[in-house]
């Protein structure tokens, strides 16, 4: 069960070198666990659940160029968006790849790496960890050297290696102040991380609150559900769209440590109070039991059974274009 605690929240991270979550006990890692997932029966899925993919939007690049200086929200894929705030570009766990390590993408990206490239912009990229289909070794590598990266604790080494040179560090609470009513808030998450080149939790992992005079946007990275959601609500109130990645949730005995299912991922949108959810980590790869666009089947169905307002959730397709309203 998740702590009731806030202060938890708030608590140090890290021991012998390795970061964990202050307010939960790690359950999910170990190569028994992984071997019991993969020997164990399946979960059956209907026609219907099997063939749900999300729609695709073409030319997103030809769009992007006609929106005159207007500040939007696109999404790539899985949890890649493109923010466009007063003309600046912020990119989120950038993945082009085919594959994320083994998994192989079943949508392609809304923008090729060189169409990104193209974009006239001062470019920030957001990491949120090391897994593979968040952060992609090829990716960062394509992407423009003048780029500034924002990376949790553990990853500024590894950034640098790539060949990026203006990397920051953050620790969970830490806040930077970009100027022009600008600043990127790192905030926890309930995950871990690993990649075959860094060990078990040898880095942090993070959610990120990007704020400015125009609009205030979480971007969650991958979670379980945990009651930071309710506090970054309380501590960071007026909050316009979060990003909350809902995809690869089962088997829930599995991943209920480190994926919210849907309808935890309403409930965490309702802890913090936003005016707008919109679902990341689905159509791209199955990293789960589910097959890849479940979630949209799923999330449906679990706001008409609820009664939730489903105005308030929305569901991109690949390729969108959400345009940012300015403030009066």
């Amino acid at each position: 069960m998740n702590a009731v605690n806030p202060d938890l929240l708030y608590a140090p991270h890290m021991k012998d070198g390795k970061f964990f979550n202050p307010w939960m006990q790690m359950t999910h890692a170990g190569l028994g666990r992984l071997v019991k997932w993969k020997l164990s029966a399946r979960n059956s899925y209907s026609q219907e659940e099997k063939d749900a993919m999300p729609g695709f939007i073409p030319d997103l690049k030809n769009r992007i160029d006609e929106m005159d200086g207007d500040d939007f929200i696109a999404w790539i894929g899985h949890t890649t968006f493109l923010i466009c705030i007063g003309g600046e570009f912020w990119l989120t766990d950038p993945m082009f790849s085919d594959r994320a390590l083994l998994p192989k993408r079943q949508t392609p990206p809304a923008l090729s790496l060189s169409e990104m490239n193209a974009l006239k912009g001062r470019l920030n990229v957001v990491i949120s960890h090391n897994h593979y289909d968040h952060f992609d070794t090829a990716s960062i590598n394509g992407l423009p050297d003048d780029a500034r990266f924002y990376v949790p604790l553990g990853l500024k080494r590894t950034v640098e290696d790539i060949g990026k040179k203006t990397v920051t560090e953050m620790d969970w609470w830490q806040t930077i102040d970009r100027g022009n009513g600008t600043s990127l808030v790192c905030l926890p998450a309930q995950h871990w991380s690993k990649r075959l080149s860094q060990g078990t939790n040898e880095t942090l992992w993070a959610s990120f609150l990007l704020k400015t005079s125009n609009v205030t946007i979480y971007f969650g990275g991958d979670s379980g559900y945990f009651m930071g959601y309710r506090e970054f609500g309380k501590k960071y109130p007026g909050i316009d769209y979060a990003l909350i990645s809902v995809g690869a949730y089962h088997p829930r005995w599995f991943m209920y440590h480190a994926h919210l299912n849907v309808s935890e991922g309403l409930q965490a949108f309702e802890d913090m109070g936003a005016k707008y959810w919109i679902p990341a980590h689905w159509g791209a790869f199955q990293l789960g039991d589910e097959p890849v666009g479940y979630t949209l089947v799923d999330l449906k169905r679990t706001m008409k059974e609820s009664g939730f307002d489903d105005s308030k959730t929305l569901i991109m397709d690949i390729g969108q274009l959400i345009r940012i309203p300015k403030n009066d």
